[in-house]
């Protein structure tokens, strides 16, 4: 019976520390997009290994098929701000650039190319700090490359 309660404890704990993206302002568990925990991205607030959607190495992030990391799920690759398509590192497979906490599309720091602004575990669209333009909210800091994979694929 230790034994159970201990587990179940653990179990609880793991999820507590775990990472929410929420739709729009929100905290609800109702509203929780994913989880990340341990590079693993789950649907909803779940950490079920059927619920897996992406696998994030640092480098990497592979598209989730329980839990495989082959190098043919790679769907994106994030080096120097950058995040490309596939496992490339061309310019030309650049997807996204993330640089001062906003997500650029493509190879540009242009303020017209930016997408989401991320400050303060808070997305918003576009380059904008206003609370009408909050998309997400984060309970702690996510990776660009998991963000730009679940905001625009």
């Amino acid at each position: 019976m230790k034994n159970i309660f201990l587990i179940i404890c653990f179990l609880f704990c793991v999820n507590l520390n775990a990472q929410k993206l929420y739709a729009g302002s929100s905290t609800y568990s109702s509203d929780i997009i994913v989880t990340i925990n341990n590079g693993y991205v789950y649907k909803g607030n779940s950490t079920y290994s059927s619920s897996s959607i992406y696998y994030f190495d640092g480098t990497y992030l592979y598209k989730s098929k329980n839990k495989s990391k082959y190098f043919s799920d790679i769907i994106g690759t994030y080096k120097n701000g950058k995040i490309y398509k596939g496992k490339s590192t061309y310019s030309s497979d650049i997807l996204a650039t993330y640089y001062n906490g906003k997500i650029y599309q493509g190879n540009s720091i242009y303020s017209s190319n930016i997408l989401f602004t991320y400050q303060n575990n808070k997305i918003y669209l576009g380059n904008s700090t206003y609370l009408s333009n909050v998309i997400c909210n984060t309970s702690s800091y996510i990776h660009p490359i998991i963000l730009y994979f679940i905001l625009v694929q």
